[in-house]
Order: C-alpha cells, then sequence, then structure tokens
C-alpha cells in the first residue's frame, strides 16, 4: 500500500483513476453508483458472469480500462445483503476498498454508497477511517524494494459522498483515532535499538504539543517511591527505566480521572531466565501495551474529549548482565507488598505492579485499565482473535465487552478467584512472580489484582492481539495498535460529560 495517503472527500461526479463501488448480493447498486455505471451498458453483468461475482461479501470484481469510462480500473466490492451490515463493517469495507487500490496507482475514488442509498456523513468517516488503517505501512529502514512493491510517492483517494462538508466534519473526530492507531502501530513496529526506554519517553511526551500534561520519573524518582519490582526488571540493562504519566485533562475540574495503564518492555530477553532463540526478535513488542496507552492519550487529546484521562507506562528492557535480578531474589513494591522472582521472565507483572499502585495511591482514579502482552498462556486460550479480559467489577468488564463488539476488538471474560491466589503463595515473601504452566494468564491476573485495592479494575491480557498480529481487513501490519479504538469507544460510550 502507498506510504503517503492524501485522503479527501468530493461529490459523486468525475471519478478519476481506479474507482471502486460496492454491490449488494444480485449486482444491486447504490442511485449514484448506477448513473456513473450506465455507460457500461451490460459489459458489468457480461464481466460477472464470466467471473461467477455475484456481490457475496468481501469478495470483488475487477475491470482494468473499462470501455465507456474514462477510468485506470474498475473494482466492484460485494457486501452481501445490506440487512446484514453492522455498523463496524463501514470500517472493514473501507479497508477492503483500499486493499483494491493497485500498489501504482496515484489517485482512485472509492463510492460511499450502497445499494440502499448513500452513507451518511458519520459512516463516511467510518469508511475514510478503514481506508486509513489499510494504507499503514511500516518500511522506514527499506532502502531497496522489489519492483512489485514500487509505489507512488503519494496517492490520492478521495471519498465521493453525497455531503462532503458534513463528512469533512464527522472525519475531524475519526482522523483523531487514526493517528493513535498508527502511533501505537509505529511504537510496536520499532526496532528495539531505535526504541528503548529513554526514547519511548521523548517520543511519548510529544503528546505535550496537544495539550496533554506530561511527567517523565527517572531511576532516582522510582527509587525514592519505592518501585523495587519495577526497577528490578530493569537493573540488567544499559537502559534505564522511566515511567512516563500522561495526563489529559477534558472534563470537569476535579473530576476523577479515568486510568489506563500500559506494560512497556521495550526489549524482553527474558533475562536471566532466558527465552529461546528463535523468534526472541519479535519481542521488541513487548511494549505493545505502553504504545495502545500512547496511542490512546493522543487519540483522546486529538478529539478534544470531554473527560479526564490519565495514561501511565512503566518502560524497561528486561536483559541478562551481572547486575540483572536472579531466580530466587526478593523485591519490594511501592505497595510493600513483598515478590519472590521465581522467573525472571515474568516481568511484565512486576511493572505493572508497581505502577498500578502508583497510579491508584496518586490520582485515585473512577477504574484503572491496564493492558499487557503478559502471557503466552492467553495466546494459548483465546488465539488471536480476543484478548483477555480480567476484571473485579462487572459493570466495567460488561462495557469493555460492548466496545469490543463495536469496534471489532473484541474481548473474552476470563475468571479470578481466591483458589488461584494458592499458586502464587511464596514461602519466603509476600507472593511469587509465576504459579507454573497451568493457568497461567489467570495467576498473573490474581497477582495483578493484589495491587488494585478496592477501585474498579481491568487486566487486558493482548499478547495475541497486538503484535505478530492477525491481519485483517483494516491491518497487514505487525503490529495492529489494538486497543486504541476499543478504549477510545469505552470513554465516549461511558465516560465523557
Amino acid at each position: 500500500m502507498p506510504t503517503a495517503l492524501k485522503l479527501g472527500f468530493k461529490p459523486f461526479a468525475r471519478p478519476i483513476g481506479v474507482l471502486v463501488v460496492f454491490c449488494q448480493e444480485g449486482l444491486k447498486f447504490g442511485p449514484a453508483t448506477q448513473r456513473t455505471l450506465a455507460p457500461l451498458g451490460d459489459v458489468l453483468r457480461r464481466a460477472a458472469a464470466a467471473d461467477r461475482f455475484t456481490g457475496k461479501s468481501g469478495s470483488s470484481l475487477d475491470i482494468v480500462a473499462p470501455s465507456g469510462l474514462n477510468l485506470l480500473r474498475l473494482v466492484i466490492v460485494g457486501v452481501g445483503k445490506d440487512s446484514e451490515l453492522k455498523p463496524r463493517d463501514v470500517i472493514k469495507f473501507g479497508g477492503v476498498a483500499m486493499g483494491k487500490v493497485p500498489n501504482a496507482a496515484a489517485s482512485a475514488t472509492i463510492f460511499a454508497e450502497f445499494s440502499s442509498g448513500a452513507l451518511k456523513a458519520n459512516q463516511v468517516a467510518d469508511l475514510a477511517l478503514g481506508v486509513r488503517l489499510r494504507a499503514y505501512t511500516f518500511d522506514r529502514y527499506k532502502t531497496k524494494r522489489k519492483e512489485d512493491e514500487e509505489r507512488p510517492g503519494k496517492v490520492e483517494v478521495s471519498i465521493a459522498c453525497s455531503n462532503p462538508a458534513a463528512a469533512e466534519k464527522a472525519w475531524a473526530r475519526n482522523v483523531a483515532i487514526a493517528d493513535g492507531v498508527v502511533l501505537a502501530r509505529d511504537l510496536v513496529n520499532e526496532p528495539a535499538n531505535m526504541l528503548y526506554p529513554g526514547e519511548f519517553a521523548r517520543r511519548a511526551s510529544s503528546l505535550a504539543k496537544l495539550g496533554v500534561a506530561v511527567e517523565v520519573l527517572d531511576v532516582a524518582a522510582m527509587k525514592k517511591l519505592g518501585m523495587g519490582a519495577l526497577l528490578g526488571v530493569g537493573q540488567g540493562s544499559a537502559h534505564e527505566p522511566k515511567l512516563v504519566v500522561m495526563r489529559w485533562n477534558g472534563g470537569k475540574r476535579g473530576a476523577e480521572p479515568v486510568a489506563f495503564i500500559g506494560k512497556g518492555v521495550c526489549f524482553d530477553s527474558g533475562g536471566i531466565s532466558i527465552k529461546p532463540a528463535q523468534n526472541m526478535e519479535d519481542m521488541k513488542g513487548d511494549m505493545a501495551g505502553a504504545a495502545c496507552v500512547v496511542g490512546l492519550i493522543h487519540a483522546l487529546a486529538a478529539r478534544q474529549a470531554k473527560v479526564n484521562a490519565v495514561g501511565a507506562i512503566g518502560l524497561v528492557e528486561n536483559m541478562p548482565d551481572g547486575k540483572a535480578q536472579r531466580p530466587g531474589d526478593i523485591v519490594k513494591t511501592m505497595s510493600g507488598q513483598t515478590i519472590e522472582i521465581i522467573n525472571t521472565d515474568a516481568e511484565g507483572r512486576l511493572v505493572l505492579a508497581d505502577v498500578l499502585h502508583y497510579v491508584n495511591k496518586r490520582f485515585k482514579p473512577k477504574f484503572m485499565i491496564n493492558l499487557a502482552t503478559l502471557t503466552g498462556a492467553i495466546i494459548v486460550a483465546l488465539g488471536q482473535q480476543y484478548a483477555g479480559l480480567f476484571s473485579n467489577d462487572d459493570k466495567l468488564a460488561e462495557r469493555l465487552s460492548k466496545a469490543g463488539e463495536a469496534t471489532g476488538e473484541r474481548v473474552w471474560r476470563m475468571p479470578l478467584g481466591t483458589e488461584y491466589d494458592k499458586m502464587i503463595d511464596s514461602k519466603f515473601a509476600d507472593m511469587k512472580n509465576t504459579g507454573g504452566r497451568w493457568a497461567g494468564s489467570i495467576t498473573a491476573a490474581q497477582l495483578l489484582q493484589r495491587f488494585v485495592d478496592k477501585t474498579p479494575w481491568a487486566h487486558l491480557d493482548i499478547a495475541g492481539t497486538a503484535m505478530g498480529s492477525p491481519q485483517t481487513d483494516t491491518n497487514k501490519s505487525w503490529g495492529s495498535g489494538w486497543g486504541v479504538r476499543l478504549l477510545e469507544r469505552l470513554v465516549e460510550d461511558y465516560y465523557e460529560r
């Protein structure tokens, strides 16, 4: 896909370059599309019959240089039956449409119309969101490309609609979300030699230009606070840990904030309990939770969300070194609780334990949601289709589930229970940092729950959804930016005044 996208809105008239239109099953088109394709006569139906194209959802018909139309190419995308479309499908079909624009194309027009008629302004903005997300690519470190990867410096995509001015206004909100997702994807995709804790903190600090108050705590500040768990993880790295706190104050002055906490292990070697060499390069993405939090705060600030929000990310590298923590070590957390280190590769929960307690104590939030690529066990349980959801609050869990269904970033609630606490009992400390192989994602959540007190809290284990991500119609990137749209929707639907 093109690396540079220029996206605009215009009326249904004079499409240029590549034209992408939508049709329902049975080759049913909207009125504007019918008028535009009228010069083709019966050529379209003959081409569809030859290709056995009927308009089923996700199918497409590609006609090069269609006779009667001054276009390089006509692409017809099937949407199935209009009556079966869900609101989130509009975003999906924006991605499908963008995916049909050839690499060599410098311009394209997408008709924002299904057979039932022209899309409304907010739907057009959703279509544009799908286009923008699908157009994303991360190739900044490539100096050479294969011939089939060559692309123009910029592709101009026009979305034809019934009310371009209203669509442009609706897009102003969605572009903030798109930018937040893209920011999160960029962070996850960066190699660890480029994105270490100090550099991550610097990039997060750029949110200040949107009106976000940003604080960066260094090692000395965290030692003073007593964050022995977080600091223990990072003590074997040449790159010092950082704690970044981002505050967006768009709500009522003094109102309780909503809080989001991200695991930011910029590279996870496993430490002394070192990981196998195979696929260790993927551990550059072990900071996807922190990336989501930065992308979310960007989205909320850029669209001027009417909410007070706190984002906090614990940034470390987990490296083996003469100074690294060892299995058997005991660390004291900021809360005063102690943890015995059984496996230095169970490090993310140590980072989150201190940051959760810090945020809870300092900000007294309405709720806390943490995100982390925490366990391989959650991938065994849920694959890459759902993130694991653990919560001490039924209302918060239900709202997250509804936001997930609305955005397609779905969550599945997993159990918590005192019987699992026994699995992380330690002979020498208040707890140990892993309970072993069985119920691995649950015992990790049980540990985190000990640092939230009675504050409504949810833990999202995004190991399967945020890096090495499933390829979808709106994401062809290794890092998906998963969670930005989910949490933005949660805030918009339930917590803005």
